[in-house]
């Protein structure tokens, strides 16, 4: 599927509206928000994927139409979509163009990976099953907010 791009500056904020299945996808560029356009760029786009508003298979604009449509340098979306695809959130298929990607499997894999590593270094330091579960808890409330 191919994105019709349009661009519209507001103060404080630009976007990007895709058409999808005469859906709107929209991305905001919020110039007083403290994290840097591409990390902007980055969440937006792997939040969309995730909850399915960008579905598997969904492609991308081009690095420099989807600058051009949110007021960016190309090199500020490149990083963005270069973090997005370490991520597993899209994938590049060369000239065909960038998708968004299987993102589940991949995460779901690079978490399993951590996982394993985090569990192999907790012996390593000695530690008991139950402080690296206290430790995981810590910091997943650190990460996500006090439960």
């Amino acid at each position: 599927m191919t994105a019709h791009v349009t661009g519209e500056a507001r103060p404080g904020a630009s976007h990007f509206p895709a058409v999808r299945d005469n859906r709107l996808v929209t991305l905001r560029i919020d110039i007083d928000d403290s994290a840097p356009p591409y990390e902007q760029v980055r969440v937006q786009i792997s939040e969309q994927a995730r909850a399915g508003v960008l579905p598997v298979g969904y492609r991308l604009p081009t690095v420099r139409g989807l600058a051009e449509s949110l007021g960016l340098a190309a090199n500020t979306v490149a990083k963005a979509y270069r973090a997005l695809e370490s991520d597993g959130v899209i994938e590049t298929r060369g000239r065909n163009g960038t998708f968004v990607a299987a993102a589940g499997s991949a995460a779901e894999r690079e978490l399993a990976s951590a996982a394993q590593a985090y569990v192999e270094r907790a012996r390593r330091l000695g530690l008991t099953e139950n402080d690296a579960l206290v430790a995981v808890r810590d910091a997943l409330r650190a990460a996500y907010g006090e439960r």
